[in-house]
């Protein structure tokens, strides 16, 4: 098993690609920590991770707030020693015109998308250069994050934060082996998205707007992940990996 020797913290674990991600690590034997707003979600990942034998904390934590957060990795620290890895997948959205988003519904989605990855991945990086440990940090990013996306200003904003986010904390953390790598999935199927899936007529454009003929699973994110955060990457850091279906890479005529 790759992990069986590593403790790694999902936020966002307690659903959709966080919860892909959190399963994934179980199955190669990692120790988990498993943060969520939505504890009863948190609670019922580690409920799965413990089916494959495995060491889970389910850890309530609001990630836009720095006490919660510096909480969140003390009790981590003192249950679980030395943290390994951090996967920060916590996210929201919103559906809004650019003139017609609240400052309420902007601060929200800047707050959880790019407040929420800086703090985690702060806090998780000063317990990782204390204890001197090769760390992993994994931020979910989007193509949202390297293209514009109508009527999502705020997530399009964070993402691009993100990525850019990203790339400045490997310069600044790669000379303590720390890694700092992001993953940027486009339409995926998970509760965030099932609003867009009931719609028959939208299915069948977002089909055909995919080489590959489909959109994607929480699995595949979660399979990308463990190989960032495994030794077969090590000489990978500040890169940004699509994970598209070939979306990106053009529009048929």
């Amino acid at each position: 098993m790759k992990f069986s020797d590593k403790t790694c913290i999902v936020t966002g674990g307690g659903s959709g690609i966080g919860r892909s991600v959190c399963e994934a690590f179980a199955r190669e034997g990692a120790t988990l920590a498993i943060a969520d707003v939505n504890v009863s979600g948190a609670e019922t990942t580690a409920r799965e991770v413990a089916s494959h034998g495995r060491k889970a904390v389910p850890i309530k934590v609001d990630v836009t707030d720095p006490t919660d957060v510096t909480i969140m990795v003390e009790r981590v620290e003192k249950k679980l020693g030395g943290i390994d890895i951090l996967v920060n997948c916590a996210g929201v959205r919103e559906i809004a015109p650019f003139l017609e988003i609240t400052f309420q519904e902007w601060k929200r989605v800047i707050d959880v998308n790019l407040t929420g990855t800086f703090l985690c991945s702060q806090a998780v990086a000063r317990h990782m250069a204390k204890r001197h440990i090769s760390g992993n940090i994994i931020n979910i990013a989007s193509v949202a994050g390297m293209m514009g996306v109508p009527n999502r200003p705020a997530y399009c904003a964070s993402k691009h934060a993100v990525v850019g986010l990203t790339k400045e904390m490997a310069l600044e953390l790669g000379p303590i082996n720390i890694r700092v790598n992001a993953v940027a999935p486009s339409t995926i199927e998970t509760p965030l998205s099932a609003d867009r899936f009931s719609d028959p007529q939208f299915l069948e454009r977002l089909k055909k707007a995919f080489p590959l003929g489909r959109w994607g699973m929480p699995r595949e994110v979660a399979a990308l992940v463990l190989f960032l955060a495994s030794n077969e990457s090590v000489f990978i850091t500040g890169a940004v990996y699509l994970i598209d279906g070939g979306y990106m890479a053009g529009r048929g005529i």
